[in-house]
């Protein structure tokens, strides 16, 4: 029986949850201020997590908050407390990696569904039918999985426990995420969520003998890349993850922005809904869904593990940088006589032609006619980030949209 899958997306603030909420998503998941993976993200406090969970609610969208380092004895206290404050405000589930962790969950809120996060390095249905008997409603798939094993998987666990997959996003260079470069080269752990990402930097290396004479480990002459890879894209293969058993398509990326969160969610929840509704539209649409994907930042698109092992063709030798093609300009807000409230969040200005983007897929073109501050002064530009105006527009844009600038030409975001 074809099973309908879920589609999770990630949210780094409450701004980003509504965005995700609104263009598509099934469910988000998202980090309190302690014990997940993302320190760096701007996570949620508690007040927020309580109004984005309501909102979430409201739309019939599932949330679930991460809590997936892997512990240390003095964290357990703090881990005990945080729980009790999540019971209260009972997310969907808990994402775990570590089991003293999933010990104290099952202890202080059992009725919190728990899943086991893809940290736990789950790659066989053995490691599945274990977490099941502890309580797990669900298992995140290690990246490192080909299509064929999840398949396998999924002939051996019971239908109760679901199977999380990630489909879209940044894919990590060490095994299940268990890397230790961050702590060696800076002290920032990236199993206890401070990672500064050193697989993107740039390396050479030097001959003993010869100190200082640094040699590229591939031939270019701006160095090499050598452990960054391309980003995960699995956009043209809904089919093949929906054959496999896959209950829920996960995207990564709880450090990106509401422009980018909006663009993935809305693309896959069509490409979803087109190929369960008629296959041949599915592949009709491709052109479409790969031309919104690439809209957004990305880093050269990869199959990953899917399809068996990946081979030096899905790293990228020669740059660390992102591609973009639209600059986000912020979220439309309230619409009061024809302006639109918007917290700014790039540049731009009177005269200026720009893009309202919305859930439904369509992408309107407009003219930006007036832009007023708080103060109802008329100003020509938007030149400073998080300020809030009023703009009208020459469309109609309705609160939730995303406001966005066409790029020329793409530009490089590290």
């Amino acid at each position: 029986m074809a099973r309908h899958p879920e589609l999770l997306i990630p949210a780094s603030s409450l701004e980003v949850l509504k965005t995700a909420v609104i263009f598509g998503a099934d469910a988000v998941y998202i980090g309190g201020e302690a014990f997940g993976l993302r320190a760096k993200a701007k996570n949620f406090s508690m007040d927020e997590m309580r109004e984005g969970i309501a909102f979430a609610h409201e739309h019939g969208v599932k949330v679930y908050v991460t809590a997936n380092i892997l512990a240390h004895n003095y964290d357990l206290d703090g881990v005990r407390a945080y729980f009790e404050e999540l019971r209260d405000i009972r997310p969907d589930a808990l994402i775990i990696a570590d089991p003293g962790v999933f010990e104290i969950a099952k202890e202080v809120c059992p009725e919190i569904e728990r899943h086991i996060s893809t940290q736990a390095n789950n790659t066989n249905y053995g490691t599945y039918l274990f977490w099941h008997k502890q309580g797990a409603s669900r298992v995140v798939s290690a990246r490192e999985l080909s299509l064929r094993e999840i398949k396998e998987i999924r002939s051996h666990i019971p239908d109760d426990l679901e199977i999380e997959t990630f489909v879209h996003g940044a894919m990590c260079i060490s095994y299940s995420g268990r890397c230790l470069l961050s702590n060696y080269f800076t002290g920032r752990d990236a199993n206890h969520g401070a990672c500064t990402h050193p697989c993107r930097w740039k390396y050479a290396v030097v001959e003993e003998t010869r100190p200082g004479e640094y040699l590229p480990v591939y031939e270019n002459e701006r160095g090499t890349y050598i452990f960054n890879s391309k980003d995960l894209c699995m956009i043209e293969h809904i089919p093949e993850l929906i054959d496999a058993g896959i209950d829920s398509f996960k995207i990564e990326g709880r450090m990106k922005t509401a422009l980018y969160v909006a663009t993935v969610a809305r693309t896959y929840r069509k490409a979803i809904d087109d190929y369960q509704k008629d296959p041949e539209l599915y592949r009709k649409n491709m052109p479409w869904y790969l031309e919104q994907i690439v809209g957004c930042t990305y880093r050269q698109f990869t199959t990953g593990f899917f399809f068996g092992k990946p081979g030096d063709e899905s790293q990228i030798y020669d740059s660390n940088t992102y591609l973009r093609d639209y600059t986000y300009l912020g979220m439309a807000g309230e619409v009061r006589d024809g302006m639109v409230r918007i917290e700014q969040k790039n540049k731009f200005s009177v005269g200026e032609e720009i893009e309202i983007m919305k859930p439904d897929g369509r992408n309107l073109e407009v003219t930006v006619e007036r832009i007023v501050n708080e103060e109802g002064v008329e100003q020509e530009s938007a030149p400073h980030p998080k300020q809030v105006l009023y703009v009208k527009l020459t469309g109609d844009a309705e609160p939730y949209d995303i406001l966005r600038r066409k790029e020329m030409e793409m530009n490089g975001e590290a």
